[in-house]
C-alpha cells in the first residue's frame, strides 16, 4: 500500500510529549514547509499537473469561517493530489476590491478631516498603496495559521503589474471585437459610495416603508396608480396598462394631467403591467426604475432624471434639494392636500436593495456606463457545461447555472471611483474615442483626456484562472497549469464570479474553459442553521477556534460538514469533539510506539498473521479504497465520517484492544502484530493528513523516520481482502458487543470483573478468547462458580456468576416494573391504532408518532424479556 524504502528507524516514543498541544506545533510545522519548498509548484516539471486558484480574498478582509470552510476543501484536495504525484499548483492571492478598499482609506482620511478630493487623484491613490502595505492583507497570515499549502512565491494582487497588463489587453481585445461599448441604462447606484455597484453588491431586507395610491387624471380620464417611491413621480413620463385591460382601453393613446406638475403624459399598452395586481395601472419612469425603462425603450418614452448622484431631488420647484426621503414625505403631504391620495398602508413591508459595503439604500438610476455585450459570451460559457468540456458538481447546481447564463443582461463594468483598473479609454476634443493596448501609447495634446471611471472588481478577477499564469503572454507556466483542474467556490458566486471567469476564460484562451471541474460548496451557518452576522451575535472568528482546540480540529470539523452544495452548520462543542479526535490519533499512536509499532521491513505473510491482523489489513484496504472514490466525486464530508470511523472505531477501539493481549504475551506474534499495526497507523496517518496536516505530520515522522508527509506517497489499495477474518472479528465484536451492553443493563460498572465460562470449545472464536475476556472484564471461573446468568451470544454460551454483585431480587422487580410499563404503552398505542375514528381525524405526523411508540415499545419488551430470561430464578 505504501512505499517505505526511503524510511529510516523510528524516532524515540520520548518524542511525544503525553499530550498534544497545537500550539506549540503547528506554527514551526507550517514554516518548515514552506522554507524547504513543499508547496512550490515547478512549470517545467514532467509530472502531470493539478491546479487551483484560491478565490481571491478582499485586501481588506480577515479570516472567517467561510474562508476557513473553503480553505479546507482546498487543502485536502491539493494536498491529496501532491502526494499522488501531481505537479500541485495553488495559486494564492488578492483582490483589490474597489469599493470597499476605498471606504477604509476614506474613513481613515475622514479622522484626519480630509476628503480624497482634498487629496487628488493621483495623491489618494498613492495613498490606497500606502494602506494596501501597511496593513492589507492580514489574511494571508491567518492562511499559514490554518495550514493552505499555497505556493506563496507566485502571490497575485489583483492590481499588481502582471494583471493590470492582462486588463488593458483583455478590455482592449473585447473593444475592438465591438464586445464592448458605452451606453446610457439603468444601475445599481449607490449614494453614499457615489458609483454604479454589482448586483452582488447589492443586499436585500424587507424595509417598512409605505405604499400610497395616487389620482392621475380628472374624472373619467383619471386612473390611480400605487407606489412606494412618491418622489420619483416628478420624472413620470407615462402611465402604462394591460393591452387587454376594458378598463383603461379608452384612455390608451391619450394624455393625462401629471400631478403637482404643468405635463401631460401618455397611457401606454404594454404586456409587463399584471392586470390582476392593484389597480392594473403603473407609473412609469424610464429613468429610476429597470422595468420602466425598457417599457420607455418600447414606446419611445423620454427619460427624466429627477435624482442627482447624492439621490437629491432636481426638478425646479418647491421640492428641489430636498433629499429623497425628505422628498418623499413632502411630496406625498402636496398630494394629500390636492386630494389626490386615494390610500395609504403604512407601514409597508417590501424588499429594498441596500449597498453591501455602507448599507445605504440603492437608487436605481440612468447614467452612462460601460457595459459588456454578454450574449456570445455566455453562449459559449452555457455550451462549456453542456457539451461535457466543464463539470458541476453537485449535478442539481446545473439548472441554476444555466439560468443565469441563458437569460444574462449586458454587464455594466465601470464604477466611479478613483481606486481601481482605469479605463484604458481617452477622449479627443472632437469627440474622437480611442482604446489603448498595453503597448500602445495614449493620444496627447490639447483637448484629450482619459476616462475617469475604473472598471467593476469582478472584470479582473474574472481573469484569475490565467492572469495569474502570465496572460496574455505565452508562458511556461500557463502551458503547463491552464486550464484548472477544479475550482472550489460558494454556490453563492456561481452567478457572478464563475460565470465572468466562464467567459473570459473561452474568449481570451481560443475556446478553452479556465476549468474542468466546477465543485460548489454551501455557506457556514451556526449549530442552529441560522446565518451568521455579528448583528445575530453568532459570528465565529475561526482564530479563536484554533487558538483554543487547534486548526486541525477547526478543519476536520469544517470538512465533515462539507456535503456537496449544502450549507454547512457548525457549532464550538463539534470543534471541541474534533479536538478529541485529534487527542485520540496521538494517545493511540503513543501507545502503538510504546509497543513495538514499526514499519520496518515487509509486511508478514498471511500465514503467519492472526485473523485479527488480517481483518485490520483487509478493513485497511477497502478504507482506502473507499476514501479514494469519495474524494474523486468531492464528496468531504462522508470521506472524512469514513476516516474518523475507520480510525476510532475499527483502529483504536476495536484492533489495539483486541491486539493488547498479543502485545502483553510478547514472542513472534507480537512482532507481527507491531508490524501489521505500524503499517495501519502509517496509512491512516496518510489519508487524515490532507485534512488534518499538524497532528498527522508529527506522529507519522516519529512512526516512520520520513521526512514529511507534504511530500510523502498516497496509499494504494493493494487489494487484500479478507473476508473470512472479517467474518470471524464481526462475531467476536458481536459478542463482546452483547455482554457489555448485558453488563449494562445489569448496572455493572465498567471496570468490574465477573467470573465467567465461555464455550468456546470447538468454536473459531476459541483463539480470541484471552482478548474476549480483557475486553470484557470476565474473569476465569473458579471452583465456587455458579451460573447465575447465562447469554447465548453469536453462538457461544457465555455464563456469568452475578452472585455477590448485583441484588438478583431487586433486579428481577425493577426489571418487572420496566416490562409492566413497556407493555402498558404499547396496549395504549395498539388501541389507538385499531381505532378507526381516531385514524380518520388524525394528521398524519401524530399517526407516524404512535406508530414509532408502539415500534419501541415491542423493542424494549423483547430487550427487557431477555433480561429477565437471564436472570438465575427467584
Amino acid at each position: 500500500m505504501t512505499e517505505n524504502s526511503q524510511q529510516q528507524n523510528p524516532a524515540p516514543t520520548s518524542e511525544l510529549p503525553t499530550q498534544y498541544a497545537p500550539a506549540e506545533v503547528e506554527g514551526e510545522l507550517y514554516e518548515r514547509w514552506v522554507e524547504r519548498g513543499y508547496f512550490a509548484a515547478d512549470a517545467a516539471s514532467d509530472k502531470p499537473p493539478f491546479t487551483v486558484v484560491i478565490p481571491p480574498p478582499n485586501v481588506t478582509g480577515s479570516l472567517h469561517l467561510g474562508h476557513a470552510f473553503e480553505h479546507t476543501l482546498i487543502d485536502a484536495l491539493t494536498r491529496r493530489k501532491r502526494m499522488q504525484g501531481f505537479e500541485t499548483l495553488w495559486q494564492p492571492g488578492m483582490d483589490h476590491a474597489g469599493i470597499a478598499t476605498q471606504n477604509v482609506v476614506e474613513r481613515e482620511l475622514g479622522k484626519e478631516g480630509k476628503s480624497r478630493h482634498d487629496l487628488g487623484r493621483e495623491a489618494f491613490v498613492e495613498r490606497v498603496w500606502q494602506w494596501k502595505d501597511e496593513s492589507g492583507g492580514q489574511i494571508s497570515g491567518q492562511m499559514r495559521r490554518l495550514g493552505d499549502g499555497v505556493d506563496w512565491d507566485r502571490e497575485r494582487f489583483t492590481m499588481d503589474e502582471g494583471l493590470s497588463r492582462s486588463v488593458q489587453t483583455i478590455f482592449k481585445r473585447l473593444f475592438d471585437d465591438e464586445l464592448i461599448y458605452r451606453a446610457e441604462r439603468i444601475i445599481n447606484w449607490c449614494p453614499r459610495c457615489l458609483t454604479a455597484i454589482s448586483d452582488i453588491e447589492v443586499e436585500y431586507q424587507d424595509d417598512d416603508g409605505e405604499l400610497v395610491s395616487i389620482r392621475y387624471g380628472e374624472g373619467e380620464d383619471s386612473l390611480v396608480v400605487a407606489t412606494t417611491r412618491a418622489e420619483t413621480m416628478l420624472g413620470d413620463t407615462a402611465v402604462a396598462v394591460h393591452p387587454d385591460d376594458e378598463r383603461y382601453r379608452h384612455l390608451v393613446g391619450r394624455t393625462i394631467a401629471l400631478p403637482l406638475t404643468d405635463r401631460r403624459i401618455p397611457v401606454v399598452a404594454d404586456e409587463h403591467v399584471d392586470p390582476e395586481f392593484g389597480t392594473g395601472a403603473v407609473k412609469v419612469t424610464p429613468a429610476h426604475d429597470p422595468n420602466d425603462f425598457e417599457i420607455g425603450r418600447r414606446h419611445g418614452l423620454p427619460s427624466i432624471k429627477v435624482l442627482d448622484e447624492r439621490a437629491i431631488i432636481t426638478v425646479p420647484g418647491p421640492f428641489q434639494d430636498l433629499d429623497r426621503m425628505e422628498a418623499r414625505s413632502a411630496i406625498v403631504a402636496a398630494l394629500r392636500a390636492e386630494g389626490r391620495i386615494v390610500a395609504e398602508k403604512r407601514p409597508y413591508a417590501h424588499s429594498v436593495g441596500h449597498c453591501s459595503r455602507c448599507r445605504t439604500t440603492i437608487e436605481p438610476r440612468l447614467s452612462l456606463q460601460w457595459w459588456v455585450k454578454v450574449g456570445t459570451l455566455a453562449k459559449a460559457a452555457g455550451d462549456a457545461v453542456r457539451d461535457g468540456r466543464v463539470d458541476i458538481h453537485p449535478r442539481e447546481m446545473e439548472k441554476r447555472y444555466f439560468d443565469w447564463v441563458d437569460n444574462l443582461h449586458d454587464w455594466t463594468i465601470s464604477r466611479q471611483l478613483w481606486w481601481g483598473h482605469r479605463i484604458p479609454v481617452w477622449y479627443g476634443p472632437n469627440g474622437e474615442v480611442v482604446c489603448v493596448g498595453p503597448d500602445e501609447q495614449p493620444p496627447s495634446g490639447e483637448g484629450w483626456h482619459q476616462d475617469t471611471d475604473v472598471l467593476d472588481t469582478w472584470f479582473s478577477s474574472g481573469l484569475w484562472p490565467f492572469s495569474t499564469l502570465g496572460w496574455p503572454e505565452r508562458t511556461d507556466s500557463l502551458a503547463k497549469f491552464y486550464p484548472n483542474s477544479v475550482l472550489v467556490t460558494g454556490y453563492d458566486i456561481l452567478f457572478f464570479w464563475v460565470a465572468r471567469m466562464m467567459m473570459f476564460g473561452l474568449y481570451a484562451m481560443d475556446g478553452t474553459p479556465p476549468f474542468r471541474t466546477i465543485v460548489l460548496h454551501g455557506m457556514v451557518r451556526d449549530q442552529f442553521g441560522k446565518k451568521m452576522s455579528k448583528s445575530f451575535g453568532n459570528a465565529v472568528n475561526p482564530l479563536d477556534w484554533m487558538d483554543k482546540y487547534g486548526s486541525d480540529a477547526l478543519r476536520f470539523t469544517l470538512a465533515r460538514g462539507a456535503n456537496p452544495g449544502v450549507d454547512v452548520p457548525i457549532g464550538e462543542d463539534w470543534v471541541q469533539g474534533s479536538r478529541n479526535f485529534a487527542n485520540k490519533i496521538w494517545n493511540a499512536t503513543r501507545f502503538a510506539l510504546m509497543n513495538g509499532a514499526t514499519v520496518e521491513g515487509e509486511l508478514p505473510s498471511a500465514e503467519e498473521m492472526s485473523a485479527t491482523d488480517r481483518w485490520i489489513l483487509s478493513r485497511l484496504n477497502a478504507t482506502v479504497a473507499e476514501v479514494d472514490a469519495l474524494y474523486d466525486d468531492y464528496q468531504f464530508a462522508k470521506l472524512s465520517d469514513a476516516l474518523f470511523h475507520f480510525a476510532w472505531d475499527e483502529v483504536f477501539d476495536w484492533y489495539v484492544e483486541l491486539s493488547k493481549t498479543t502485545f502483553m504475551g510478547g514472542g513472534e506474534a507480537a512482532k507481527v502484530s507491531g508490524r501489521v499495526l505500524g503499517e495501519v497507523l502509517d496509512v491512516t496517518l496518510r489519508m487524515l493528513h490532507p485534512i488534518v496536516p499538524f497532528v498527522t505530520e508529527t506522529l507519522w515522522t516519529t512512526l516512520t523516520g520520513g521526512e514529511s508527509l507534504v511530500i510523502a506517497d498516497w496509499p494504494k489499495d493493494s487489494g487484500f481482502r479478507d473476508t473470512a477474518a472479517e467474518r470471524e472479528i464481526g462475531t467476536v465484536q458481536q459478542l463482546i458487543t452483547e455482554v457489555r451492553r448485558f453488563r449494562a443493563d445489569q448496572g455493572l460498572q465498567p471496570g468490574q470483573r465477573v467470573p465467567a465460562r465461555l464455550g468456546l470449545d470447538g468454536s473459531p472464536l476459541a483463539p480470541h478468547e484471552a482478548a474476549i475476556r480483557q475486553l470484557l472484564r470476565l474473569q476465569p471461573e473458579g471452583g465456587s462458580f455458579a451460573a447465575t446468568a447465562t447469554l447465548p451470544v453469536s453462538g457461544v454460551e457465555v455464563a456469568l456468576d452475578l452472585s455477590g454483585t448485583i441484588d438478583i431480587a431487586a433486579e428481577r422487580k425493577r426489571l418487572t416494573k420496566d416490562l409492566g410499563a413497556a407493555e402498558k404503552e404499547k396496549a395504549q398505542a395498539t388501541a389507538k391504532l385499531g381505532n378507526e375514528a381516531f385514524l380518520a381525524k388524525a394528521p398524519d405526523q401524530v399517526v407516524d408518532k404512535i406508530r414509532g411508540r408502539l415500534t419501541k415499545a415491542d423493542e424494549d419488551i423483547a430487550r427487557i424479556q431477555a433480561q429477565l430470561d437471564a436472570l438465575p430464578a427467584a
